[in-house]
């Protein structure tokens, strides 16, 4: 979204290389999540999981809870 509305241009490598990262990153904390809760390889389970606590933390964050 930002790299639209500041008219910015990735190549191909930066576009690549950030994916790569994110995904990385998702695996990690969906895998982590799933295995914490006992789970361990259910990435359906695991995903939700670290959803809900990621929407938790930031609610803690603003103080609504």
């Amino acid at each position: 979204m930002s790299q639209n509305s500041e008219r910015l241009s990735w190549t191909f490598e930066e576009v690549d290389s950030k994916l790569k990262d994110m995904m990385a990153t998702i695996y990690n904390r969906v895998s982590t999540a799933a295995k914490t809760y006992g789970h361990e390889g259910d990435f359906v389970v695991g995903a939700n999981i670290a959803g809900f606590e990621k929407v938790a933390d930031a609610m803690l964050a603003q103080g609504n809870v």
